[in-house]
């Protein structure tokens, strides 16, 4: 693989001060709010594109895009790229620079234009969709968390995101990091830790350090019954009490539109564990995703039948 990207309009992508003068020539500010944070180091952009280890004439979804150096590695891979950016400066500058190629763009904040570009897409499940980038702090956990709750699956995901959210995404049962989020990605795909990257990678440098990460798509993943997410929430959301107590108040607000409205939510919080062998003793950071589909489909079954 190469060791650089070409890069459109002359821009320098691997210079923070060419860059800054770049974007001045351009008129292109930068918004905080936006989270706009440039990659400048062209050996953490390689290593970050090769990761995805993309077939010839993938599909990619690129998020943040920027001035286009990711955009311009993955075009250099063979991508066809459909780029989301909230910048509409940005946006036109995008336009011009990848004009005539295999290039797309959405602009809006992707959390709220991904649904309808996914249904364009033409994908009905998106395993042979690709999702790249490096994203903003405020919303890389929000969104790969309502992509995997809505079941809009990639083949495989490399994204930047803080160095605090990598670490959760990955963590294991009974460790410090571990979430509801470790367990949502868990859920979906095998995650893969990446390189640390230094805040020096970035222009403007953050504040805090960076991490790669890699999702591939669980070939062998079982479908998940529809109360797991509810169920994962609720337990997470009272995570120092056993998750008797919390699976008990979770159940009291489904009972009433059942026909175990004489069963009481502790009664009904037994029988599930009884089912499914685990101890109401136990606190939701001790249960993997094999748990707490156990939970979940025990307690629809109960509600459904008994």
């Amino acid at each position: 693989m190469p060791t650089g990207t070409a890069l459109p309009l002359s821009v320098n992508y691997n210079s923070k001060h060419q860059l800054r003068a770049f974007l001045e020539e351009q008129g292109l500010g930068m918004r905080k709010k936006f989270g706009q944070n440039f990659m400048i180091n062209p050996a953490v952009r390689n290593m970050l594109l090769d990761s995805l280890e993309l077939p010839p004439g993938a599909e990619v979804w690129e998020v943040g895009p920027g001035l286009g150096a990711m955009t311009a590695g993955l075009l250099e891979r063979g991508a066809k790229v459909t780029a989301f950016e909230i910048d509409p400066a940005f946006s036109r500058y995008l336009r011009e620079a990848f004009a005539g190629q295999a290039f797309s763009l959405i602009e809006g904040d992707v959390l709220k234009t991904w649904p309808t570009a996914f249904s364009n897409n033409g994908a009905s499940s998106g395993n042979e969709l690709f999702l790249f980038g490096n994203l903003p702090y405020n919303i890389g956990a929000a969104l790969i968390g309502d992509l995997i709750e809505k079941g809009r699956t990639f083949k495989r995901l490399v994204v930047t995101v803080q160095r605090e959210v990598a670490l959760r995404m990955a963590a294991k049962p009974a460790s410090k990091d571990y979430s509801s989020f470790s367990v949502l990605c868990s859920s979906v795909y095998k995650v893969s830790l990446l390189s640390l990257i230094k805040s020096s990678s970035f222009y403007p440098a953050p504040r805090v350090d960076s991490q790669g990460v890699r999702l591939d798509l669980l070939a062998d993943r079982e479908k998940l019954p529809p109360l797991f997410y509810p169920l994962l929430r609720a337990l997470f959301s009272s995570r120092r009490k056993t998750i008797r107590n919390t699976l008990s108040n979770f159940a009291s607000s489904l009972i009433i539109n059942t026909s175990h409205g004489e069963t009481s939510p502790r009664e009904l919080a037994e029988q599930v564990f009884e089912r499914a062998g685990i101890n109401g003793e136990r606190r939701p950071e001790t249960l993997d995703v094999n748990d707490f589909a156990a939970l979940a489909n025990f307690l629809e079954e109960i509600l459904s039948h008994g």
